[in-house]
């Protein structure tokens, strides 16, 4: 069980920084793609809730951790001003999926894999490690993000949980 006080929940389009023990949530991450960041020797962690992969793409850019290829700049900055540092930060990422298998037919790539792929080249960008995923398929997951040990609980009802 985890303690309330410590959890702090990541809604869609936004960005939460946090240091250890603090647990970082998001909820039902369906084709949007959940980025999370971390910096293990110091316990730092940031986790994004990305709904679209480029904010050029968009009229409405008011809200830059909306997007995949701003939320990570505004992460790395949170990050480095709690005192991480750039070269020990890592990324997992999870969701990318196809929710709506019917609709996306006609597209050549549906928009969870063109979330996908634009977050993995904005950390390539910018020379950040992917070291796990879990994404794609066609359900919704959970995140949890446990900084005290940099441990990613990924939740689905149809596919049980696993560690990434």
């Amino acid at each position: 069980m985890r303690p309330p006080d410590k959890v702090i929940k990541v809604s869609l389009a936004e960005v939460k920084t946090a240091v250890k023990p603090h647990i970082l949530v998001t909820p039902c991450v369906g084709s949007c793609v959940a980025i999370m960041l971390y910096d293990k020797l110091k316990g730092i962690g940031s986790m994004a809730h990305i709904m679209l992969p480029d904010i050029n793409l968009s009229k409405a850019r008011k809200n830059r951790a909306k997007f995949a290829n701003t939320a990570v700049e505004i992460m790395l900055e949170e990050m480095i001003d709690l005192g991480a540092a750039r070269k020990r930060i890592n990324a997992r990422i999870a969701g990318g999926a196809d929710m709506f298998p019917a609709v996306n037919r006609t597209d050549s790539i549906h928009i969870g894999k063109r979330n996908i792929i634009a977050v993995k080249e904005e950390l390539k960008s910018r020379s950040i490690r992917l070291v796990a995923e879990d994404s794609e398929g066609n359900h919704a997951r959970s995140v949890e993000f446990y900084l005290e040990k940099g441990l990613i609980m990924i939740k689905s009802p149809l596919y049980g949980n696993r560690e990434i």
